[in-house]
């Protein structure tokens, strides 16, 4: 077994671990925090497919902004609703959350299938693109012009994204004042 190979084992292990750890948790506060966890390692999963710049992406966007403007979102929300959201802990299961359910197990389900028919290392694109040296090999310049094409040809999306996650950020903190004081 070769190391990427085994790299992308753990990683894999770490995301739906630290996912599965997300989504399960009582605690909202471990919940956001493993969360971080679990984009580092899709990120890193991104980087071994060769794909730098969704890799970076993913780090700015979701970890440095996404994820950020949860953590404030938790922060700035009421202790009421923090309330709220715990007195739902002994109704695991109800009638409420069976759409849910079943949507899970639907999405499981297509997820089972398409491992189990699908056969990575036998792909006719892959087999098409080796066999005419159409292959992207991995050189220094690719994380070099992550950034210049971030600060030259993708600036106007960039700083775009930037208000955008302001204006989310300022309208979270509106909506979670208490609107005696407002």
């Amino acid at each position: 077994m070769s190391s990427v190979r085994m790299l992308f084992y753990v990683m894999s292990f770490i995301a739906v671990s630290s996912a599965l750890y997300a989504a399960l948790s009582k605690n909202l506060v471990r919940s956001i925090f493993i969360f971080f966890v679990t984009l580092f390692a899709l990120a890193g999963l991104y980087v071994l497919a060769l794909a730098d710049f969704v890799a970076v992406t993913q780090v700015v966007i979701y970890v440095g902004g996404i994820l950020v403007l949860i953590l404030f979102a938790f922060m700035l929300s009421g202790r009421e609703t923090l309330n709220v959201i715990q007195q739902q802990k002994g109704k695991f299961i109800n009638m409420a959350k069976v759409p849910a359910v079943i949507l899970a197990v639907l999405f499981f389900a297509v997820i089972i299938n398409v491992i189990l028919k699908a056969d990575a290392d036998n792909l006719p694109w892959v087999k098409q693109s080796i066999a005419q040296k159409n292959e992207i090999v991995p050189t220094t310049l690719m994380t070099e012009n992550i950034g210049i094409n971030l600060m030259t040809t993708y600036l106007l999306p960039f700083e775009a994204i930037s208000v955008l996650l302001l204006m989310a950020l300022v309208g979270a903190a509106h909506l979670s004042r208490k609107e005696g004081r407002a």
